[in-house]
Formats: C-alpha cells, sequence, structure tokens
C-alpha cells in the first residue's frame, strides 16, 4: 500500500466532465489499494476571472481581501470532487488549505509556506477518506486566508506530501511529462524520463511552466520525488530526482524561453561603496524579484547598473527607480519591454567545457544579438530582442543535439 499526492491542474477540472474524469483516476488508485490525498486547482480560466471581477470592484484591489476571494475558486473544485466520489459510494472529505494545516507567512498573493500540521488530513486517511485539499492557500497566524502564488497548487501538493511522508507525489497536467523545450515552440522537443530537481528548478524559474517554483524547492529539501504526467493518457511521464552519475553524461538537457521580464538601465549612477544597496533595497522593500543584474564600469567614477523584472511588477519597479535615480544623480533611465530571456541547462555543464561558445555561436549563426548574459554551474541565459525568442530557441535545440535522431 502506497501513500500517494496527486495534483490537478486547471485543464484537469475545467469542468464537471472533467472533475469526473479525474474521479475516475482516483477510484482507479484506490481500488489497487493506495492511500491517496487529492490536490486541486481552481477550475481553468476562473482564477483570471475572479481576478477581472475584483478590478472591477476597485482599480487596486486590496490585496487581503483579493486572497480569500481567489480561494473560492480552488475550494469549489475540492468540494465538487468530493461529491462526485461520494456519489460513487467512496468515502471522501475535503479540506480548504487552513483545514489541511497549511500555515503561512502574511504575505498576501505570494505567501510561502512555513510549516504543515497533517493531523486532519492523517485522521481522514485512518478512517479510509480519500483526502481532497483546496491547492493554492494556506492561513497565517491569525487565521487570514492567504494564497501562494500562480502554481501554487503545485507546492501545496509537494509540501504535503513531504509533511505526510507521502511515496510519490503525482502532478497530473495537460502535458505529459517535462519536454527539453517548449513543443508548441519547437516541434522537434522530446519528452525527458528523468531530471534532477537542480536542472528542473533551473527550468521552472527560466520560464518552463510545467511545475512551479517553488513546489522544486520543497521537492528537493525533502526529497520528495515528483512524477509529472498527463491527465489525459496512461502513460508514464517524468521523474524529477536526486542527481545521479548519469545525469551528467548529457551535456545540456533543455532550453527554456521566459518572455516575461523587462529590463530597466540607470545610465551614469554614481560607482561608490552603497550605490547598489540604495537602488535594490527598495524594490526588495517593495516584494519585487529582480533577476538579472549587469554593472558597465565608465571613466569618471560613473557606472551604468541595468537588471531585469517580471513584467507584472515592471511599472512600480520603473517607479521606483526614477526616485532612486533622482536622489543618486543618475542622468537617465532606459527601460524595455520587448525582450525574451532564452537559457541552456544541464548537469553536465559541470563537466564540459565549450557550452558558452556553442550557445554563442548558434545565435550569432541567425544574426541575433544579445544584450545581457547571466551564468550559473549548469545554465548560461541571454537576453535578446523578443521578436527573436521562438527563432533562437529552436537553433540552441539543433545546436545542442536535442533534436530526435533522424
Amino acid at each position: 500500500m502506497a501513500l500517494r499526492v496527486q495534483k490537478y491542474g486547471g485543464t484537469s477540472v475545467a469542468d464537471i466532465e472533467h472533475i469526473n474524469h479525474v474521479a475516475d483516476r482516483v477510484q482507479k488508485a484506490h481500488d489497487k489499494g493506495d492511500k491517496l490525498v487529492v490536490v486541486l486547482s481552481a477550475m481553468s480560466g476562473v482564477t483570471d476571472s475572479l481576478i477581472s471581477l475584483a478590478k472591477q470592484a476597485s482599480k487596486r484591489p486590496d490585496k487581503r481581501e483579493l486572497d480569500a476571494l481567489l480561494a473560492t475558486g480552488e475550494q469549489t473544485t475540492a468540494a465538487l470532487l468530493a461529491m462526485i466520489l461520494k456519489s460513487r459510494g467512496y468515502k471522501a472529505k475535503s479540506f480548504l488549505g487552513f483545514q489541511a494545516g497549511i500555515h503561512t507567512d502574511k504575505t498576501s498573493g505570494k505567501a510561502r509556506i512555513l510549516d504543515i500540521n497533517g493531523q486532519n488530513i492523517q485522521s481522514a486517511l485512518k478512517e479510509g477518506n480519500i483526502a481532497v485539499v483546496a491547492g493554492f492557500q494556506g492561513a497565517d497566524e491569525d487565521g487570514t486566508i492567504t494564497t501562494l502564488g500562480r502554481g501554487g497548487s503545485d507546492t501545496s501538493a509537494v509540501a504535503i506530501a513531504s509533511s505526510l511522508k507521502a511515496d510519490v507525489c503525482e502532478i497530473f497536467t495537460d502535458v505529459d511529462g517535462v519536454y527539453t523545450t517548449d513543443p508548441r515552440i519547437c516541434s522537434n522537443a522530446r519528452k525527458i524520463n528523468k531530471i534532477s530537481y537542480e536542472e528542473m528548478l533551473e527550468m521552472a524559474i527560466l520560464g518552463a511552466k510545467v511545475l512551479q517554483i517553488r513546489s522544486v524547492e520543497f521537492a528537493k529539501k525533502y526529497n520528495v520525488p515528483i512524477h509529472v504526467r498527463s491527465s489525459f493518457s496512461e502513460e508514464e511521464g517524468t521523474m524529477v530526482v536526486n542527481e545521479s552519475s548519469d545525469m551528467e553524461s548529457v551535456v545540456v538537457s533543455g532550453i527554456t524561453c521566459d518572455m516575461n521580464e523587462a529590463r530597466i538601465t540607470l545610465k551614469k549612477v554614481p560607482d561608490q561603496p552603497g550605490v547598489s544597496a540604495k537602488i535594490f533595497t527598495p524594490l526588495a522593500e517593495a516584494e519585487i524579484c529582480v533577476d538579472m543584474i549587469i554593472q558597465n564600469t565608465r571613466s569618471g567614477g560613473e557606472t551604468d547598473l541595468t537588471f531585469t523584472v517580471p513584467k507584472d511588477d515592471f511599472e512600480q519597479a520603473k517607479e521606483i527607480s526614477h526616485k532612486v535615480a533622482k536622489n543618486l544623480g543618475a542622468v537617465e533611465i532606459l527601460t524595455a519591454e520587448e525582450i525574451a530571456k532564452v537559457s541552456v541547462i544541464g548537469l553536465g555543464m559541470k563537466s564540459h567545457s565549450g557550452v558558452a561558445a556553442t550557445m554563442f555561436q548558434a545565435l550569432a549563426s541567425e544574426n541575433i544579438n544579445i544584450r545581457l548574459i547571466s551564468t550559473s554551474e549548469i545554465r548560461i541565459s541571454c537576453i535578446i530582442l523578443a521578436k527573436y525568442a521562438e527563432l533562437a530557441v529552436r537553433t540552441l535545440h539543433t545546436a545542442f543535439g536535442l533534436d530526435p535522431e533522424k
């Protein structure tokens, strides 16, 4: 008997027909004797509709109340699945985030899970219930409902799997696994059978939308095996697991593309100790995540400082940057939204040389200019113009031998 945590995304629970299909899969696993915790997202499109309603009510909806509103999407699907299972003669019990013991910090809209008290779920399982949990949500120490951000149901599922010491956390979605790149961009993309937590984390950070970043962080920290698979087939998907020696034989595992970045440059900032802190502290206080940072020193004690932020935070980041620039005496601020970040990722980069050269040569062969570059031990990222993003992905996929063999 295995303890499985299964998570179903929005497209998997898009309507009653789809939720009935989820119930079929849950039944099948239950009938094999497995204990089941099922974590659900809201129906596809519901969260966006709720945000639209909130914006009709207020130009800038209060974040606390917005969380209370958005949490109802997952509450709906959890209750509906439990109803369907009960109507079929199975014992089932639905839980909201706080009922499942998910305790978070107080950051509305982007709350982080602090701990999970799985006692209620454990009791339900001991009584023979299928536990159905509303994903994407929890509660802070005051009992206020919080949400975990886009894709937060993945994090809910992995965190619950960790708390319960589940045998596996299955992430059911509308794709049948993790691919070498986005199949919608590159028809030669191939499914990866096994990928390390480190590679998956880089891919999630860099634009792959299969798994939410914090869910992979949780899985890596607590060694939770993740099986990414399709809700609409019985095929095996991709296992996300600890690094193994054979993984380093593949130099590059995947190519990602992130169109959700914007660039800000402060021109002729004083090149003095503490200036960078004065620029980035207000951004941090506004809970804006800065990604790439490049500093180019000029003569005469001045420097240009460039950084990227998510497009959702661009207007606020620009406003803050203008205030900071004025105080620092910066000469000019330049911004760009029509950019993309393309990245190559692979454990094999630790032990193989020439990856950067191959990437730069491939982009140059298509006359694609690189605006910014950043690296890690297993990743190289380049900022380019957005109009070249898809071409860049296909070119790099071929350059690193990821196309299927003919």
